[in-house]
Parts: C-alpha cells; sequence; structure tokens
C-alpha cells in the first residue's frame, strides 16, 4: 500500500481525496485501490485560510496524522500530493518532496506561470522526481467518451468547453477556476497551441485558441448566470454535446496518480502541463490588450 502524504488544507480536494483513496463514506465506485493517504501537513493560506482548521480536524477525526512541519512528512509517505490553492506556492511547497526523489502531483493550477512552471519542472527532473498536475476534469469519464467518438466520427477538429470562471487575485485570470476550462479544451484538442485570443467582460471570458493545423478550441468561462461544466466536440461526421455531472473525475484522476506513484511514469507529458501555464499566461497578455493575439511562449 502507497503511503500518501498531504500538504496544505485549504481546498475541499484534501477531504474528497482522502476519502476516495482511504475508502471513507464512499460507494465502490468511487473508492480508488493501491493508495492510502496517511499523514499531511496543514500549512497556512494567503486564499482560503478559514478552511484549514476545518479540514484538518476532519482529517484527524479519520485516522490521518496531522505533522507540525512539511518536512516532517519525509520518512512517513512514499508521494505526496500539494494541495494549496495557490499555484505560486506550489515550487517551495513541493521542493523538499521533488529534492527526496518521492513521486509528487501538484494540483491545479500547476504553477504561477510558465516560467514557474519551467522552475518546477526543471527541480523535478534533477531529483528524478515524477511529476503531475491537473484539473481533474481532462479525466471525466465525459471526455473520454468524446475522445473514444473518434472511431465513429473521425478526427475531433474543434472543441467549445464551457466552465464557471470565478476570479480570486490569489490565482490571476484563468488560473483561480478557468483552469478546469483550459485542461478539459487540452484533454480534448492535444497540445500544439499556437496563439490565444481572450475577450472579458466582468461576466464573462471568451478565450480562442489556434492550433497551427487551423484547428480552433474554445473555451467560454462563466460568471453571471448559469455556470457549471461542459463542452461540445466537432468532428469530421458528428458532434457530441456533453454536461459534466457528478464528480466521478476525482476517482479517475486519483487512479492515474496512484499509477504514477506505483510505477514512477507520467500519465500526463509535462510539455503539456507546461503548455497549459504558458496558453493561460498567453490568454491573460491578450485580454490585457484588448483581445489581440498572443502567441504562447
Amino acid at each position: 500500500m502507497i503511503r500518501v502524504g498531504l500538504v496544505d488544507f485549504d481546498t475541499s480536494h484534501v477531504a474528497a481525496f482522502t476519502q476516495r483513496l482511504n475508502h471513507i463514506d464512499v460507494g465502490p465506485e468511487h473508492a480508488v485501490e493501491g493508495a492510502r493517504v496517511v499523514a499531511g501537513w496543514p500549512g497556512d493560506s494567503a486564499m482560503m485560510p478559514e478552511r484549514i482548521p476545518v479540514y484538518a480536524e476532519q482529517l484527524r477525526g479519520w485516522g490521518v496524522e496531522i505533522v507540525e512541519r512539511p518536512e516532517d512528512l519525509l520518512g512517513r509517505i512514499d508521494a505526496v500530493m500539494i494541495e494549496s490553492q495557490q499555484g505560486a506556492r506550489h515550487r517551495e511547497r513541493a521542493r523538499p518532496f521533488l529534492e527526496a526523489g518521492l513521486p509528487t502531483f501538484i494540483d491545479k493550477p500547476f504553477a504561477a506561470s510558465a516560467e514557474d512552471a519551467d522552475d518546477i519542472i526543471a527541480l523535478a527532473r534533477r531529483h528524478n522526481a515524477p511529476l503531475m498536475s491537473c484539473s481533474a476534469l481532462r479525466y471525466d469519464p465525459e471526455v473520454t467518451r468524446a475522445l473514444s467518438l473518434r472511431e465513429e466520427f473521425g478526427t475531433l477538429l474543434s472543441a467549445d468547453v464551457w466552465t464557471s470562471a470565478a476570479l480570486h487575485p490569489g490565482n490571476p485570470g484563468l488560473l483561480h477556476y478557468g483552469v478546469h476550462g483550459v485542461e478539459m479544451l487540452y484533454a480534448l484538442m492535444g497540445p500544439g497551441c499556437r496563439e490565444v485570443r481572450q475577450v472579458s467582460t466582468p461576466g464573462a471570458d471568451i478565450v480562442t485558441g489556434e492550433w497551427p493545423d487551423g484547428r480552433l478550441g474554445v473555451v467560454r468561462g462563466i460568471r453571471d448566470g448559469q455556470g457549471g461544466l461542459g463542452f461540445v466536440a466537432h468532428y469530421e461526421k458528428g458532434h457530441h454535446v456533453a454536461v459534466i455531472q457528478g464528480a466521478r473525475f476525482y476517482s479517475e484522476m486519483l487512479k492515474a496518480a496512484v499509477r504514477m506513484f506505483a510505477t514512477r511514469q507520467e500519465p500526463i507529458p509535462l510539455s503539456e502541463t507546461r503548455e497549459i501555464m504558458a496558453f493561460m499566461d498567453a490568454a491573460a497578455a491578450s485580454a490585457a490588450s484588448n483581445g489581440k493575439a498572443a502567441e504562447l511562449r
């Protein structure tokens, strides 16, 4: 059984992941085998500090050991999940575990920028530490189904994704919640986006990515009105509309993470994870210039 540690408790993910890995109050369709959360460091937060004592008490009640320093997890765990809401904290939070060569999952957003992502990736590579970061939405069964429909409908030519897009200064722009939509877009379209245009109003964002072969992908970030998550996939010979419901994506993502913990094989190329950060950087640059195209860097 792989022993997993959690770092920073300012997100509901620490409870959701522990329930699924430790088989607490979840049905068999949500339980994930092969790993168990055994310890965690509650940390602090510049975004939602009020959540930390609530989740610390909850995890303690589930038998998870609470430690005083993140370094105290070393020797107690075989893999770590960095759960800070704020991407800007992830490099330093992950550092001691990457330096120890531990398989490391970093929750979304991976970093504060593509440049910040480069530093994290370089640190992991120096110490041969397997690394994974994503939004769980890329593992939703609806996304998997849309990809399988290529056998029936042919090439997936474009995708239009919608997502709730709440804003927070701790994770500017798409980093806070719009990242879910960007992850779904990349799961459907694949990497290789060349440039991005973003137009924003107080109630919404429209982000269009152009791939070198002429394919277009769109993320609609919703703040006014009904939010939620979903997409339309357009193929050579058909269309597929999907609304994301439930939370099966957590279990499917955790299965991928546990496989990485066990095999040390990364399920998502880090070049793609880095490109997702560059996409959001370019979107922010475009929005700041009134929708002018911005190249990914």
